[in-house]
């Protein structure tokens, strides 16, 4: 099992809350995922990211395939990379 992490700070003004939904969506849309979790950051300390998105999948071959999966890419990406100031991943087996 593989777990892809990303972590968003998003431009000023956007709504994380709206971020949390976007990521969400993917759990009725994106048929590889074997779990998902979203989180709205609540310390809001300098270093705090605003968003951080955990997904679990079956091996590599799933990742690769989620990275081009037609709704993770034209509207979960679309979306976030609109509203992305920066991010940070990890993927890691489990």
């Amino acid at each position: 099992m593989i777990k892809h992490v990303v972590c968003f700070k998003l431009n000023e003004g956007e709504s994380p809350e709206k971020a949390k939904e976007v990521l969400l969506s993917m759990k009725s849309n994106v048929p590889m995922l074997k779990g998902i979790e979203v989180g709205v950051d609540k310390l809001h300390s300098a270093r705090s990211y605003d968003v951080i998105l955990s997904v679990i999948l079956d091996d590599m071959t799933a990742l690769e395939n989620y990275q081009k999966d037609s709704y993770h890419v034209e509207v979960v990406k679309k979306h976030m990379h609109a509203v992305t100031k920066t991010s940070v991943s990890i993927d890691f087996e489990i």
